[in-house]
């Protein structure tokens, strides 16, 4: 049966990507990886079945992540998984084309923008709207950013950090780093390969950031976990326990790089501004909100209440939804920029 297309919010993520369609709110939650036929260019798998093929495939099928850093790496797979997203979120058979809206790091570049844009486009939307992710996270953490005072927003995702301050529905101030969960993934792969001699794939280092990893331990219990691996001095598959101590360890210098963004961004802030923020406090979104204990190593550091968006992780997803019912507002303080579908016009020779 063919229907209207619907207006599709998607948080683009380096690590998931997330669908919100009008009407309907979150429709798909699924990770950021396609499985492709090396020798017919193929889409064997999207999403969860891709991702439980990462390391694990023959030599003809690769599992591919096509955004990196927050922006897109191989433009080629992006589209065909933003095509697989858009028909699976809003059926297949559609009397008219979607409008959809994507969320981009804040940093990025014009090109890296616009490959968002033609990439959505050629995925089948009729008309591509993009937003920055902070503002996208503050419309999903339900934020009144209209009014006259400053809002404080950190956005941790799976390849940046976002961090904005907000007011009058328009960016004040921002900086996008590209550091996320992605860097804190590879920092235990590397440190457990350094302390122990032991090589392990990235999803087994999203199991241990996700089971036992936080930004103050000390402030909790410690906790441990068995993790398996190839030993790299003889070859053959080995065990070891890690505790949380070590993956503090092994994520340090990352934090240390958010933290210190969240601080410059803190001292360029309008004093008007920055006095609101210490009424209000800062407000947490994204995967990496999740990490254990990155609440209190920020309000540790810059002295200030942090509070947890309710559902971090779909916060930008919902507030690009959010945004097409607001463009009036958005576009007036140039938050949302509109690409068209190119309409094609027959020209009469003779």
């Amino acid at each position: 049966m063919l229907h209207l297309g619907a207006d599709i919010g998607i948080d683009l993520g380096t690590a998931n990507i997330i669908v919100y369609v009008k009407g309907k709110g979150i429709v798909l939650k699924e990770p950021s990886v396609v499985a492709i036929d090396n020798s017919s260019g193929k889409v064997i798998a999207v999403g969860s079945k891709a991702r439980r093929m990462l390391g694990r495939t023959p030599g003809n099928i690769v599992a591919i992540r096509p955004l990196r850093d927050g922006v897109i790496a191989d433009y080629n797979v992006t589209e065909k998984m933003l095509r697989y997203f858009i028909g699976k979120a809003n059926g297949n058979k559609l009397l008219f084309k979607p409008r959809v809206m994507v969320c981009i790091p804040s940093g990025v570049t014009g090109v890296e923008e616009r490959a968002v844009k033609q990439a959505t486009i050629q995925a089948g939307a009729r008309q591509s709207f993009v937003i920055e992710e902070p503002l996208a996270a503050a419309l999903g953490a339900g934020l009144d950013i209209a009014q006259p005072g400053g809002t404080m927003v950190v956005d941790i995702g799976g390849g940046t950090t976002d961090v904005a301050v907000l007011s009058l529905g328009g960016i004040v101030i921002s900086r996008s780093l590209r550091v996320g969960g992605d860097k804190f993934d590879e920092a235990i792969v590397k440190y457990i390969r350094k302390e122990f001699n032991l090589a392990i794939g990235e999803r087994t280092g999203e199991e241990i950031k996700i089971e036992i990893a936080n930004a103050c331990p000390n402030e909790t219990p410690a906790l441990e976990m068995q993790v398996r691996g190839r030993d790299l001095l003889n070859g053959l598959p080995k065990e070891i326990t890690v505790n949380s101590q070590q993956t503090h360890n092994a994520i340090f210098e990352n934090l240390s790089l958010v933290v210190k963004t969240v601080k410059e961004v803190l001292e360029e802030t309008p004093p008007e501004l920055a006095s609101d923020i210490m009424d209000k406090g800062i407000v947490l979104t994204g995967g990496g909100a999740l990490l254990q204990g990155i609440d209190k190593l920020i309000a540790r550091e810059t002295g200030l209440n942090v509070l947890i968006a309710e559902d971090p992780l779909s916060c930008v997803a919902i507030g690009t939804g959010r945004a097409l019912t607001m463009l009036n507002v958005l576009n007036s303080q140039q938050n949302v920029r509109l690409f068209r579908r190119p309409v094609k016009r027959s020209i009469n020779v003779g």
